[in-house]
């Protein structure tokens, strides 16, 4: 059950496009977390940074979040998707405007690995019941008698 358990990672509005983020992305999918990462980091493209930052993302939340080793994480699924497109124009001679769209890329990682072996097993065997110590009782102690006030002169 803890095999079947992954992790996401969403990147959302990267300002590249998803043709330009598959051909990264492509590189690493179904790599362990450690290889991409040196992979990417050797990777002379732009798109590359995104990918790393969202594989990093998706191995802090495993790690941090829900309790994996970090060394044994594996990416599941790397998917890009498109996102949201800004349509801007360009000025073209003869007073024209010639459209175009900015495009953007959504990414999802999946990772998915072993589970850190709990400690809480070994923090079981090392507890012991304490043991009842009895104190001696001490006899209470009466409250010091109040000085009697005087009485004032009128």
């Amino acid at each position: 059950m803890a095999d079947s358990t992954v992790v996401r990672a969403y990147a959302k509005g990267i300002d590249l496009a998803p043709r330009k983020v598959s051909l990264v992305a492509s590189l690493v999918r179904g790599r362990s977390v450690a290889d991409a990462i040196v992979i990417l980091n050797h990777t002379p493209k732009r798109a590359a940074l995104s990918v790393r930052k969202a594989i990093e993302s998706a191995q802090a939340n495993a790690v941090n979040n829900h309790g994996f080793d970090g060394k044994t994480l594996i990416i599941k699924t790397l998917s890009v998707t498109t996102g949201t497109r800004l349509k801007r124009f360009n000025p073209a001679s003869r007073g024209r405007a010639l459209p175009y769209q900015k495009k953007s890329s959504n990414i999802l990682i999946e990772v998915t690995g072993e589970l850190k072996p709990k400690k809480a097993a070994a923090k079981a065997a090392k507890v012991t019941t304490p043991e009842v110590v009895e104190t001696p009782k001490v006899a209470a102690k009466k409250p010091a008698a109040k000085p009697a006030k005087k009485e004032e002169k009128k």
